[in-house]
């Protein structure tokens, strides 16, 4: 039986990929690894851990070792690589029980002679089932699971006599537990290294008769854009344009060098001209297959249907079939080759071909797909059967050379899955599972001897982590980010890619701003700096103008946040410079939302300037006026995008320009003319009101807001009289006077 054979059809798919994920990771042997395997629906539950017993508990080739002396020993007892254990519910700590075994079932030795000594088998890994009926057991024998789950982290750190030290253990567990272990043992949450969801109803927790059965006590089966903060009460600090860059990369194919730029928007900042180096590869032996002649048939135009191919998936035959239809006039080449990998693929299946040759189709077929979302056709659909064909092509070979290759595109695939159209939900399941398909990749290479390929993971790694930033732990991913891209600069250099070394490092400054936000602000902050630093030197500002004109935007907000703890006047000169500098390059014509949000920078840093306690009266009013000049700019472009996504909060800039506006039209050391003084307290009024169209009525900006109208007729009284007050009192919308009228 298929395991597509024992879920719903409904989630048999996604169950499906899970359960290869899942496998794959158990299948690579590793020490000291905790998953945890999500599962409410018992029977898929005792159906999934069964066929991860009968597929790894035995794999003959990798456990029955050949002895050295084949004249004195033939063969050795069979000893698991998996071992599934029930949890013991009267006394429920899983390293005692998995020690036990261990105990009772130490590792044979095999191998040996009467002149070579033997050699210990390894020891297995384990999973554990059970945990959910320990709802049915007494509050005390609850928590005790959870105390034994926070001492299992213990142990790992401290480097405890533990035979399990050596083996790894998944856990299975229904989602209320899984609630339980994040709120009641978050050291052994933290220790996990990777959690597979299961979709299914879920199951009473009544006995289970067949379920028992099948885990019948025996040997063979014994019974896992940032908003800065405010620094003057009454500046609102407009969300910083930062910029990662974010293209995809694709090894050259067919002709195309570069060939898929990513619709990806920046993790800050949306972006005309996203870049960063999420990038997927692909064996230069099989970019040679992709480009063989297609051998066609003479009915270049019968779509298969699903009936013709019982042997695969139904939810990969589905999608195949979707994509043709849906391309059938557009594309009758691709279409011809992917119709006869299917047959292909359906021809090992009925002849029982060697699994590797079946997983070598499967990986062809994926290959297919993978150029098609290359030349931008990254549709929901395509970027389905590209997962699928990977997934499976793995199932069927996991020992193949380009596994780490495979396993960084799964991981790039389910970021654009997240990426597309209606999968915003479901974003952090389709990042973390892309996370987890890059360390999965990361643990197969080795940098030394595949130092490009190692980089080029690592830079995909920080990248998911700074996505996943976005929904949790905020402070923790941008750390797992700033990490990656560290150790991805450890083997990419600027004498071998230049352009991309270039790109790690503004993603890794972009990473240290965003920890700065969390930890030790003042320390990542400069590093953020010196990172952005070193991307710049290598981007000449006439060949690459956006990307020069982006990094000096980030430098300037990198300075600016700098500003707020340390040497003001001078790391608020640098922001300047820095802007100034981006603007050469960020121009309307180019880029007009970028132009907007850097002007709209240049205001807010221009405005602290000013207000320095130091900051001379006559240098105080050229900033004003520069911080209005450049407010001014950003809305106007902002206001002629019409339906663009900005960067930045339109409405809080308005804000802004209002107080700029203010401060000179209430202060008489700039002017003694009234009639000038009047024009900027209209302005002042006039943007306040306009920002006020943009907020909630029951929001803490709208109150705000209204203080500041209340504020500037009070100027309009203090510096011209109570005509002064008629003349702003009669700017005001009638259904605000019963709001503002009380608080004169």
């Amino acid at each position: 039986m298929s395991l597509k054979d024992t879920v719903n059809s409904n989630n048999s798919g996604w169950n499906r990929q899970v359960y290869h994920r899942l496998k794959l990771a158990l299948g690579l042997n590793l020490r000291r690894q905790i998953f945890i395997a999500v599962c409410d629906d018992l029977n898929l539950r005792n159906q999934v851990a069964a066929r991860l017993h009968s597929t790894l508990a035995y794999p003959v080739g990798q456990v029955l070792y050949q002895p050295i002396d084949t004249q004195s020993e033939a063969s050795t007892p069979a000893y698991p690589r998996l071992v599934t254990l029930r949890l013991n519910l009267n006394d429920p700590n899983p390293i005692a029980q998995i020690n036990q075994w261990l105990s009772n079932y130490p590792p044979p030795i095999v191998g040996g002679s009467k002149d070579v000594p033997g050699r210990a088998l390894p020891i297995p890994s384990f999973q554990m089932v059970g945990t959910e009926q320990l709802t049915r057991q007494p509050v005390a024998i609850q928590r005790l699971f959870l105390h034994y789950l926070r001492l299992t982290e213990q142990q790992l750190s401290s480097q405890a006599d533990s035979r399990f030290l050596e083996s790894s253990l998944l856990l299975w567990v229904p989602r209320p537990w899984l609630r339980a272990i994040q709120q009641s043992a978050p050291q052994f949450w933290r220790s996990r290294t990777g959690v597979f969801l299961f979709a299914g109803e879920p199951t009473p927790t009544s006995p289970n008769r067949s379920a028992a059965r099948r885990f019948s006590v025996q040997r063979s089966l014994d019974l896992d854009s940032v908003e800065e903060p405010i620094i003057n009460e009454e500046l609102t600090t407009p969300a910083s344009d930062l910029d990662f860059e974010q293209d995809f990369e694709f090894p050259p194919s067919q002709g195309s060098e570069n060939a898929l730029e990513s619709a990806r928007e920046s993790f800050v900042a949306k972006e005309e001209n996203p870049l960063s180096q999420l990038e997927i590869f692909t064996p230069g032996m099989q970019q040679e297959e992709n480009t063989e002649p297609v051998n066609r048939s003479n009915s270049r135009n019968i779509v298969p249907s699903a009936s013709d191919l019982p042997h695969i998936s139904k939810e990969l035959t589905e999608l195949i079939l979707t994509t043709i239809s849906t391309t059938i006039v557009d594309s009758p080449d691709q279409n011809e080759q992917v119709q006869q990998i299917l047959k292909e693929i359906e021809d090992l299946h009925s002849q029982q071909a060697d699994e590797k040759d079946i997983g070598a189709a499967y990986y062809r077929l994926g290959n297919i797909y993978r150029v098609r979302i290359e030349e931008g056709q990254s549709t929901l659909e395509n970027l389905m059967v590209a997962i699928l064909a990977y997934q499976e092509s793995i199932s069927y070979d996991d020992s193949s050379s380009v596994v780490p290759d495979v396993l960084n595109d799964l991981g790039t695939l389910y970021w654009m899955l997240y990426r597309t159209p209606p999968n915003s939900q479901e974003g952090p399941a389709y990042i973390e599972q892309g996370i987890e398909f890059y360390e999965l990749s990361l643990k197969l290479i080795s940098p030394e001897t595949h130092s490009e390929t190692y980089a080029r993971v690592q830079n995909n790694l920080g990248t998911a982590y700074g996505d996943l930033a976005r929904f949790n732990n905020p402070d923790q991913n941008w750390q797992n980010a700033v990490t990656a891209y560290t150790q991805a600069l450890r083997f990419r250099t600027a004498e071998m890619e230049p352009l991309k070394y270039a790109a790690c490092q503004n993603n890794l400054g972009t990473a240290y701003w965003h920890l700065a936000q969390y930890n030790q602000p003042v320390a990542n902050l400069k590093q953020a700096v010196v990172a952005y630093d070193h991307a710049v030197v290598y981007y000449n500002s006439d060949e690459e103008p956006l990307k020069y004109g982006m990094i000096q935007n980030n430098i300037g907000t990198a300075y600016w946040n700098l500003a707020q703890y340390e040497r003001e006047v001078e790391h608020l000169q640098l922001a300047i410079n820095a802007y100034n500098e981006a603007l050469k390059y960020r121009t309307p014509a180019n880029v007009p939302t970028a132009c907007a949000a850097t002007q709209n920078n240049l205001g807010t840093a221009y405005w602290h300037l000013a207000n320095q306690p130091d900051t001379d009266k006559h240098e105080k009013l050229n900033y004003l006026k520069m911080c209005i000049e450049a407010y001014d700019e950003a809305l106007a472009l902002a206001h002629s995008l019409k339906g663009v996504s900005l960067s930045f909060d339109l409405f809080a800039t308005h804000n802004n320009l209002g107080l700029a506006n203010y401060q000179i039209g209430t202060d008489k050391f700039f002017t003694e003319d009234k009639k000038i003084r009047s024009q900027y307290l209209e302005k002042a009024l006039d943007n306040h009101l306009q920002a006020l169209t943009g907020m909630n009525q029951e929001s803490e900006a709208h109150q705000s807001t209204i203080s500041y109208i209340v504020k500037t007729i009070r100027g309009f009284h203090d510096e011209l009289g109570i005509q002064g007050q008629n003349v702003a009192l009669s700017k005001i919308p009638g259904q605000l006077l019963p709001e503002i009228l009380p608080k004169l």
